[in-house]
């Protein structure tokens, strides 16, 4: 992989990441374009993915610093606090209610990211069929949610089951063209979450899904003898900065207008990803 490869990858990791039309489409879709994906290798794509995406991740710990340092603060003061039996401030109380709210949202992916490892990793989750419907499926699912959608609570209101159903969403993430921000942005508005609510605890609830299978591919990436680590570093310098970028955008953007404009997209893209492998222009795999 050449060094304007990796700046090439690392942009659309960025750009994409967060935007709910799909990362892994759109990188999976340059790879090919490009001729850096081994289709007899696809767990070195998977891995590199992974890898890049903590980039995006530092994006997230930059934009949201004050948001997560008082979240991990709350959390732990008021924890502290009950374990010791006294009282609890409500700020405190209400940072540690969004920190369970995040692990027991992290917990879905978790168990469904490990348990089917090796399907992930595998060549099917590459295929551009597959991505696809994918993005059309996700696309139709995010319309319908935007249709009925209350949209009555924020940040500040958010329940147990708000959580629940945005980790539960966020499993679907697991398939190729779905996209993270779409599946949870998706099911916070089933939930009844507002758009821009639903938006930033999508993002808050990416940091321990994308650390961990980062983190996880990046140890395996180290042990490797063939790892190109200055295309992985500089992908994932720029991941970081227009992952920056992008979130600054979404969340500006949700606060006046609806996901409407994604859908019409994600279908576009994904038809004409149906019409190029009809035609046979591009192979699936």
């Amino acid at each position: 992989m050449t060094i304007w490869q990796a700046i090439l990858l690392g942009l659309v990791q960025g750009l994409t990441e967060f935007i709910p039309i799909s990362s892994t489409a759109h990188l999976t879709l340059a790879g090919k374009t490009i001729g850096v994906i081994d289709p007899q290798h696809p767990q070195q794509w998977t891995a590199f993915i992974a890898v890049i995406q903590l980039g995006t991740l530092l994006a997230v710990f930059i934009y949201f610093w004050s948001d997560i340092v008082s979240i991990i603060r709350g959390f732990t003061l008021a924890n502290l606090a009950l374990l010791k039996k006294q009282p609890v401030e409500e700020t405190h109380r209400q940072q540690a209610r969004l920190g369970w709210f995040i692990i027991v949202g992290s917990i879905p992916i978790a168990i469904i990211g490990l348990a089917f490892k090796d399907v992930i990793e595998g060549r099917l989750t590459k295929n551009l069929w597959v991505i696809a419907a994918s993005l059309i499926g996700l696309a139709l699912l995010l319309a319908i949610a935007e249709l009925i959608a209350s949209q009555k609570r924020d940040m500040n209101t958010l329940r147990l089951s708000d959580a629940l159903a945005v980790g539960l969403a966020q499993v679907f993430a697991l398939i190729p063209g779905s996209s993270r921000s779409g599946t949870t942005i998706t099911g916070g508005l089933f939930a009844g979450i507002k758009r821009e609510a639903a938006a930033r605890f999508s993002f808050l609830l990416s940091v321990p899904a994308i650390a961990a299978s980062g983190l996880l591919e990046f140890s395996e990436v180290f042990r490797s003898d063939d790892a190109e680590w200055t295309p992985i570093i500089i992908a994932s310098i720029v991941a970081a900065i227009s992952g920056y970028l992008s979130i600054a955008f979404l969340l500006r953007f949700l606060q006046k207008h609806t996901t409407f404009l994604f859908v019409i997209y994600r279908i576009a893209l994904g038809v004409l990803l149906i019409a190029l492998l009809m035609a046979g222009r591009i192979a699936a795999d």
